[in-house]
Parts: C-alpha cells; sequence; structure tokens
C-alpha cells in the first residue's frame, strides 16, 4: 500500500473496526513516520498497526530509527514483509509489539513461525504487489497454511466483500487482509483517477512483471507496463533492474498522488474484478459484515440443516 497507507486511510479502518496500517517506508525518514503515528493518534482512539517493509537493498533504510519511532509511538502491532525480519524481532518484542510477517508460501510461513512471528499473513497469488514465485492461488495456500501452522494466519489476496471473510474463515484464516479494495474507498488518499482505474478493471486486467527478476509483482495494466513487458521479452533471464527503471523506480508518488496512470507499474490486485464502487470504509466494512452474516446464517445455515 506505498503511497496509500497513509493516517487518513489508517484511522478511518480503525474507527470503522478493523485495524488499520500505515505504510511506514512511505514515510522517507523515522522522523516522518514518528509524524504520522502521531497524525494517526490524533484521528483515531482506537488501535492501528503498521507495515514495515525490509527491503533487499544495498543502501538500507534506517531500520532501527523506523523501529524506534514504532516503540516510541506505542505502536504494538507490525506487519513485516520482505525480508527474513528475524534480526528485528528482539526489539520489536522487548517492546510488546506482536509481529505479523506477510508470507506467500507454506514453507516461508513455517519459517516466520519457526523464528518467533506471532503470526503470518498468506497472501495468494491472487494478490497485488508481490505474490511470490510459486503461483498458488488461496483455495490451496489457505488450507495448506491451515494444516501447518501453530500461529494464527489472516488471508490476503482477492479479498473484497462479505463471501471473501467467510471463505477465508472456512479455509483455516482468522480473518482477511484488504489492500486494493481499500484503496477504492472515499477516504483512501490518492488521486480519484486510481481509485476510477481499479473500478473500471476486471479481473483479466492485471499484469505480472519483473518475473526474470524473480521478484514479480502484479499490476494493474497501462502504457508503461505494456514497455516494460515489451523490454522483459528479448532480455529474459539477463534482465537487470536497471533496464526497467523508467517503468518502476520513484513512479508511485506520480500515480497516487497525482493520478498519472501511465507513469510506471504499480500494484493492483487481480480483485479488482469485484470491485464496483467507492464506498466510505464504515461502509464497506459493515456491508461485509453483514453480508458474512447473511452468508453464514441463511446459506449455510440451511446446508447445515439439509445435514
Amino acid at each position: 500500500m506505498h503511497y496509500v497507507g497513509f493516517a487518513e486511510l489508517a484511522a478511518a479502518v480503525s474507527n470503522a473496526g478493523g485495524p488499520g496500517i500505515i505504510t511506514g517506508l512511505t514515510q522517507k525518514t523515522p522522523a516522518l513516520l514518528a509524524e504520522e503515528i502521531v497524525r494517526c493518534r490524533a484521528l483515531t482512539d482506537r488501535p492501528f498497526g503498521l507495515n514495515l517493509t525490509f527491503l533487499p537493498t544495498l543502501s538500507s533504510p534506517d531500520y532501527p530509527g523506523y523501529i524506534r519511532a514504532i516503540v516510541d509511538g506505542d505502536v504494538k502491532a507490525v506487519e513485516t514483509a520482505g525480508n527474513n525480519p528475524q534480526k528485528w524481532l528482539p526489539m520489536l518484542h522487548e517492546a510488546g509489539v506482536k509481529v505479523i510477517h506477510k508470507c506467500t508460501s507454506v514453507r516461508h510461513s513455517l519459517k516466520a513461525q519457526a523464528i518467533g512471528c506471532d503470526a503470518v499473513s498468506v497472501d495468494g497469488f491472487e494478490c497485488g504487489g508481490h505474490p511470490g514465485e510459486d503461483d498458488i492461488p488461496n483455495f490451496i495456500l489457505l488450507p495448506r497454511a491451515a494444516d501447518e501452522l501453530k500461529i494464527p494466519f489472516v488471508a490476503s489476496g482477492g479479498m473484497a466483500g462479505g463471501r471473501s471473510l467467510v471463505a477465508a474463515l472456512a479455509l483455516g484464516a482468522e480473518g482477511m487482509n484488504m489492500g486494493t479494495r481499500f484503496i477504492t474507498t472515499k477516504e483512501a488518499p490518492v488521486h480519484q483517477n486510481v481509485k476510477d482505474a481499479i473500478v473500471a478493471a476486471s479481473e483479466l486486467d492485471t499484469r505480472l512483471v519483473m518475473r526474470p527478476l524473480r521478484n514479480t509483482e502484479r499490476v494493474l495494466k497501462n502504457a508503461a507496463v505494456d514497455r516494460l513487458l515489451e523490454k522483459e521479452k528479448p532480455l529474459g533471464a539477463s534482465m537487470k533492474f536497471d533496464d526497467i527503471l523508467d517503468e518502476v523506480a520513484g513512479v508511485y508518488p506520480n500515480i497516487m498522488l497525482d493520478g498519472a496512470m501511465d507513469a510506471g507499474a504499480w500494484s493492483c490486485g487481480m480483485v479488482a474484478g469485484l470491485i464496483h464502487d467507492i464506498p466510505t470504509v464504515k461502509a464497506l466494512i459493515d456491508r461485509i459484515m453483514v453480508e458474512a452474516e447473511q452468508i453464514i446464517e441463511q446459506r449455510l445455515a440451511r446446508c447445515a440443516a439439509v445435514g
């Protein structure tokens, strides 16, 4: 949720009954993150969490500084993503922070459990952003995770409504995590062009890029993505990140804030095919809960009665 998970959206989700999440690295320095946490606290008196992605780069962000901002800001739940977070777990756990690691496979989920993560977010192949390299959709991945894990997990990828929630629970998850669906809410602090593009898209309108780099990302199709894929074809396994810099480096502010929809590749899930409106966060969460309750109390109850 780069350049999406600001205080406004996180607070709106928390106020509506879900755990809102601030995207840590969207804030360019730990000091700016500390300010964003303070800003979120002014917008909600309910708990919220924070995402911190550990990037595989030579010049890493100031992770100790970001973690200090989290601890000093009394944020009690952190979703980690990217590289193995083991190095940072002691600092977080000593401050009473629960760590949920984002995983795209059962083996990664088991590793997260083994190193001491408190929970995992299991991301199926449908998800926007980085789905990993195994290409396993949630109808297989979630029950496999349920069979293997002892720690709780939430379902990510393809989640949009009450049907998603009930399915996630049936497949063994404790709940669901939504990204693309929350971008298309009134409170999401992104350009209207972004929201309109998701509503207009179908489940057929995403593409997988950067596969030769083994850094696969699911993005919404646009002119920049078309250019990127044309570059990938002849380069194949010899492709370097520098070959596609124009399409992927630093593009998020231009897209999310300025609405320049062809400025580069941006993450979007296949769930776009299930998104047809731009409600408030509260209206969305309330609708999800009503739909889920109706499915459980009516449709599933009828099935149970027949049995």
